[in-house]
């Protein structure tokens, strides 16, 4: 569905989607899945730095991504903004497998992410770490 003023889809289309018929699809596995279609979504929608994946966040419906800290292998972005339904509030596997993805692009290293919601303030936290030693180049 989509709002008859924007044209743009709407919250109860968006949440048919996720919060339904993905998971209906997708059962057990959906978690693993989503993580690896964020990867994939990265590698056909890659960003010329990851400067850029805020952006890219925003531009596809997915909240607001901010940069919270970073250290030598590792960098964790706050996430706020977001559509939300009892489905989807603790699920960050597509956003993950995303952030994973771009950061491995542009570092040339093996990276993860993991997302959690902190149980105290209810912030939604994206972890992304990266090991310098398992270069994908060599």
């Amino acid at each position: 569905m989509a709002n008859e003023t924007t044209g743009q889809p709407t919250r109860f289309g968006y949440e048919l989607l996720r919060d339904h018929v993905i998971p209906d699809i997708l059962g057990k596995h959906e978690d693993d899945i989503l993580y690896w279609a964020g990867k994939e979504i990265a590698r056909k929608f890659p960003v010329f730095s990851v400067d850029e994946v805020p952006q890219f966040f925003k531009e596809a419906g997915w909240g607001t991504l901010v940069r919270v800290s970073s250290g030598k292998e590792e960098i964790d972005y706050e996430l706020t903004d977001r559509l939300e339904s009892p489905a989807t509030e603790d699920a960050f596997s597509l956003e993950s497998g995303f952030l994973a993805e771009q950061h491995q692009i542009a570092n040339g290293c093996l990276t993860e992410c993991y997302g959690s919601r902190d149980a105290d303030t209810g912030r939604i936290v994206l972890q992304v770490r990266w090991d310098e030693t398992y270069n994908l180049g060599d």
